[in-house]
């Protein structure tokens, strides 16, 4: 069985010094406006996720929901590792568990530059760091069927959000 992870960064988040810290950044009015537009056509265009992963941070946390008022899925866990600065080997230790009863698609909702990046280390075995992800931007990579996803998984999509909004 395949599993399809689509790694989708936070939407437009309000300025970090109009907040005691980075972690209580939310959405802005256009950011909450612009991620629901771009939930819609992930719809529209089919996605269904078994599970979204999100860091815990407010920013995320919101564009998760967002994609599940879209009805993208009716599940949402919040993942410490998606935090900024995460460790994607505690996401690859969660995964060897994660058994959905149907298929594989996984949405992770974070941050950049470590979504790219952890893209990057699917794809390539590295950080080149050289794939950016904008806000609400996503990227999909397909890990194989068997043996490690690390250096041996395929990008099959890179979108910037202003390609998803009508």
């Amino acid at each position: 069985m395949s599993t399809n992870i689509y790694f989708i960064r936070h939407g437009i988040a309000g300025d970090r010094e109009n907040y005691a810290t980075d972690e209580e950044r939310p959405l802005t009015e256009i950011g909450d406006r612009k991620t629901n537009k771009i939930a819609q056509k992930l719809k529209q265009i089919g996605l269904d996720f078994n599970l979204i992963l999100t860091s815990p941070l407010v920013r995320a946390n919101q564009t998760a929901k967002i994609l599940q008022a879209n009805k993208l899925s009716a599940k949402i866990e919040k993942f410490s590792p998606l935090a900024p600065a995460g460790d994607i080997n505690l996401w690859l230790q969660w995964l060897e568990t994660w058994q959905p009863q149907e298929n594989r698609e996984l949405a992770l909702v974070g941050h950049q530059p470590d979504l790219g990046n952890w893209a990057e280390i699917l794809v390539w075995g590295e950080t080149r760091e050289v794939l950016i992800l904008k806000k609400a931007g996503v990227i999909g990579i397909s890990l194989p069927e068997i043996g490690s996803p690390v250096g041996n998984s395929q990008m099959f999509w890179l979108t910037a959000p202003k390609f998803l909004l009508d």
